[in-house]
């Protein structure tokens, strides 16, 4: 390829990957803690959060409560395992019907019960939203609201993102043989981030070209839902996603205690589909004449359309399938190919090994978009004369983009594991939790971006990485105190997942200490015109300079 091609391929590259790297390094590093959602929000629920009542006598429950509270019959769901983040066997939500299908801020969360008489008791239960608010960093970027125009800009920010993708590639053609393993470790650190961002980028690339695509795909779904369905389904394929409405009274006749039970419906589903793994029922409308129940579950040979699996669709009385479209390994190809999307993005698909896979890649993802920020800064520092002692001042662009990508970066990587911990300490003791989980991630964020441009980025970045590091810290601590002194309200579960999470912030504490040292020694002892350097705020020639 011609020179000057590939110089224009380099420039698109840089600029589209500045441009969005900060909301992607929030994206792809609250994303890598997404794919392990449920043993964060296990980690987080309060001890009061289990089943109680067998499955077995589910279905006393359920007749009961539906006598009880006759509205809970639009839409429940009966779980089928136990669980720490599981607040009843059988729950359901209450949402106001002008509401978002993203807003839940107005959500009621219900749970019925047997007490020690076998009664039926309803009671109100408060899950954590931590797990959700991070999900909600990932969807929209970073930005507060997670509205329409929140997806959109996260749409163009996956489109800008392919376009890095293609343009870098291009870029590295020309060597990609030669520099492909090439790590050149030594004096020039440049050199050694450089090659560093060009292996891992190269390596993930088609994990990247995955998150890019179908990023895009969720940013305007409904867009491409309504197509899909006068294309494909004639207007009927929106109705199996469709959600109940709560308002108005819900269709009544039909007797709740003549449905088959929950072990008979799992049963049903394994006859139907014998490598499928049913988690949980979810029940509509089953006093109406259209009663449903959706079989969930997840078959780890299959694609699963949704991060929970997919499900088979039963009449709860006769326990005839009604729909199995969106039934692991039973889709149908267009109803497989937009289930791909969801698939690959949230690794619904090869069990914990994906997981774990997709969790790695989501960090280095991050770290390349830090990385290649940095890049560019250190491109275009002025290097001082070999023959003169004079720093140069640098340009006020670089100074303002290493102070935001630092600030940014490391904002969120401390707001996250700041919020996770308020998560355990705050539950009980504040009406609304959602509203601190935003106020302490917030709190961190804007304040570690004040510091970095207050300190500049070399000594901030030593700061605040020795704060991510306390802050990550402070999860596996939690755990451990609430074990040791039990009086303190705190609470630690003995699972695996549990456990899993505090393994894990216990190793993201280790790492972070180890670039904060790292770091430190460059701030001190690397290039005094650097804007790493220990002294690297402006001076007023730097003013003059930019000005």
């Amino acid at each position: 390829m011609r020179t000057d091609y590939v110089k224009i391929y380099k420039v698109v590259h840089t600029w589209t990957g500045i441009l969005t790297g900060l909301a992607l390094f929030i994206a792809f590093y609250a994303g890598a803690l997404t794919v392990f959602k449920e043993p964060l929000a296990r980690w987080v629920a309060p001890p009061l959060a289990q089943a109680g009542v067998p499955l077995a006598q589910a279905q006393p429950l359920i007749v009961g409560t539906l006598q009880a509270d006759p509205a809970a019959a639009r839409d429940f769901t009966v779980h089928l395992e136990n669980a720490e983040h599981v607040a009843g066997r059988m729950v359901w939500q209450v949402r106001p019907a002008e509401a978002d299908e993203h807003d839940t801020s107005g959500v009621r969360h219900y749970a019925a019960r047997l007490d020690a008489n076998g009664q039926v008791e309803v009671v109100e239960t408060h899950p954590s939203p931590l797990a959700g608010f991070i999900d909600t960093l990932h969807r929209v970027v970073g930005l507060p609201v997670d509205n329409d125009p929140s997806r959109w800009l996260m749409g163009l920010v996956a489109a800008l993102y392919s376009l890095a993708l293609v343009s870098g590639v291009v870029v590295l053609l020309p060597s990609l043989v030669k520099d492909f393993f090439a790590l050149r470790v030594g004096k020039n650190l440049k050199r050694m981030w450089l090659d560093a961002h060009n292996v891992v980028g190269i390596v993930s690339l088609p994990f990247h070209l995955v998150m890019a695509l179908t990023s895009v795909v969720f940013a305007y779904h409904d867009e491409i839902y309504v197509i899909q369905d006068q294309l494909v389904h004639e207007g009927k394929w929106a109705a199996a996603f469709q959600r109940p409405r709560s308002g108005g009274a819900p269709a009544a006749g039909r007797d709740p205690a003549a449905m088959l039970s929950p072990l008979e419906l799992v049963a049903k589903a394994r006859d139907y589909a014998p490598d499928f793994v049913p988690s949980m029922l979810q029940y509509q409308q089953v006093t109406g004449p259209r009663a449903t129940v959706r079989v969930w579950g997840k078959d780890a040979a299959a694609v699963s359309p949704r991060a929970r699996g997919g499900f088979l669709a039963l009449d709860p009385y006769s326990g005839k399938v009604i729909n199995a479209d969106f039934l692991p390994g039973r889709q149908s190809t267009p109803n497989l190919f937009v289930s791909s999307f969801f698939a690959l993005h949230m690794a619904a698909f090869g069990g914990t090994l994906v997981q774990w896979l997709y969790f790695l890649l989501g960090l280095a993802g991050a770290w390349l978009f830090y990385s290649g920020n940095l890049l560019w800064v250190e491109s275009r520092r002025r290097k001082a004369a070999r023959q003169s002692n004079e720093i140069p001042a640098q340009r006020r662009d670089v100074r303002w983009l290493a102070a935001a990508t630092v600030g940014v970066c490391l904002g969120c990587v401390c707001g996250i594991s700041l919020t996770i911990v308020g998560g355990k300490w705050l539950y009980g003791h504040v009406a609304d939790l959602a509203a601190w989980h935003t106020g302490l991630y917030y709190a961190a964020f804007f304040a570690s971006l004040g510091w970095a441009f207050r300190r500049g980025c070399g000594p901030a970045a030593v700061h605040l990485l020795w704060a991510a590091a306390a802050l990550t810290l402070l999860i596996p601590l939690t755990t451990l105190l609430a074990w040791c002194l039990p009086g303190l309200g705190l609470w630690g579960h003995g699972s695996a997942a549990s456990l899993g999470v505090d393994l894990t912030a216990l190793a993201g504490a280790m790492c972070f200490a180890a670039l904060a040292r790292a770091t430190a020694r460059r701030v001190s002892h690397g290039a005094a015109d650097s804007v790493w350097a220990m002294d690297a705020a402006p001076g007023p020639a730097a003013v003059a300079q930019a000005g």
